[in-house]
């Protein structure tokens, strides 16, 4: 039977929220309704860790939504908040503009992988956070019966089901589309001796690639993990350093999906995420070694074959 909790026998997840003020993030609360869940705090950004620390028992997901907050502010409350929620497992979703992505890596440091970033969100981007969040939280005793643990699956998958139904709903009311990004194992064969290669020649191919959507429209030609790797091997053969910013202008997606590449990609060993040592609040991403020795080897099997670099 179909329940205000999204089916039947579903848990209510808690959530935190913490906003600008105490009457904002209508699109968060809006999404956390539709997935069922329930707001039990609602607090104002520069209460969020004090409130978040004084919790009893605190096991709700965590929500920061940081429209309207000043760049100071900002960033101590992600710096404060992402350290709890690291030392308790909370889990937790930030939703930021394109202006604040560079001081919020920096502010998460290594808590950046166990948290779900959004950038500039859509209603289906929160209620798709917000629902794998809730999802990764079922929890109860670690311990279950195997009829406990088909129930849960059983019950997980009919969630899975009735979030996916209603993402597709959205994305063909706005008109949008997209993939699915498989997980891989990352592999680095031995290739011909390191051929020449000018940071213009790779700016080139992505020159090249943007200029495609000019002719045939945005959107078909995403490939956001290349467009980012090219992007950082040119800046390497440039000797400069690129924000985590103008990385996810880079890979032309949108920022939210562009944040998640980055962290595939550093999860694959392939980026290394670093603050910078001047300016507490913005942080770089570079090539590793590994990365830029596959790249250069890449390269090297493109002249060997005599074929070009797209």
């Amino acid at each position: 039977m179909a329940t205000s909790f999204g089916h039947a026998g579903a848990r209510t997840t808690p959530f935190v929220l913490a906003t600008m003020d105490a009457v904002g993030g209508a699109a968060a609360q809006d999404a956390i309704a539709l997935i069922g869940g329930q707001v039990t705090a609602h607090v104002a950004l520069e209460e969020a860790a004090a409130a978040l620390a004084a919790l009893p028992d605190p096991a709700p997901v965590v929500v920061l939504d940081l429209e309207g907050a000043p760049d100071e502010l900002a960033h101590d409350t992600v710096a404060s908040v992402g350290t709890l929620a690291q030392a308790h497992a909370w889990r937790s979703v930030v939703a930021m503009s394109v202006a604040q992505i560079d001081f919020v890596i920096a502010a998460l440091g290594d808590a950046v992988d166990d948290v779900q970033l959004l950038c500039a969100p859509d209603q289906a981007d929160w209620i798709g956070a917000l629902a794998v969040a809730a999802a990764r939280g079922d929890g109860g005793s670690a311990v279950r019966s195997s009829d406990e643990e088909r129930e849960r699956f059983a019950r997980l998958n009919a969630e899975v089901a009735r979030i996916a139904d209603m993402l597709a709903r959205f994305g063909e009311r706005e008109g949008g589309g997209g993939g699915r990004a498989e997980d891989r194992r990352t592999t680095f064969a031995p290739s011909p001796a390191a051929a020449d290669i000018t940071a213009g020649t790779v700016r080139d191919v992505l020159r090249a690639r943007r200029l495609r959507d000019r002719f045939f429209g945005d959107g078909l030609f995403e490939d956001p993990a290349w467009d980012m790797l090219l992007d950082l091997f040119a800046a390497r053969l440039e000797g400069a350093r690129v924000s985590v910013s103008s990385l996810c202008i880079a890979a032309a997606v949108a920022p939210t999906t562009a944040l998640r590449w980055i962290g595939k990609l550093t999860a694959a060993r392939l980026l290394d995420r670093a603050p910078d040592p001047d300016d507490r609040r913005r942080a770089f991403v570079a090539l590793t070694a590994e990365a830029e020795g596959a790249m250069h080897r890449y390269v090297a099997a493109l002249a060997d074959a005599r074929l070009p670099l797209v």
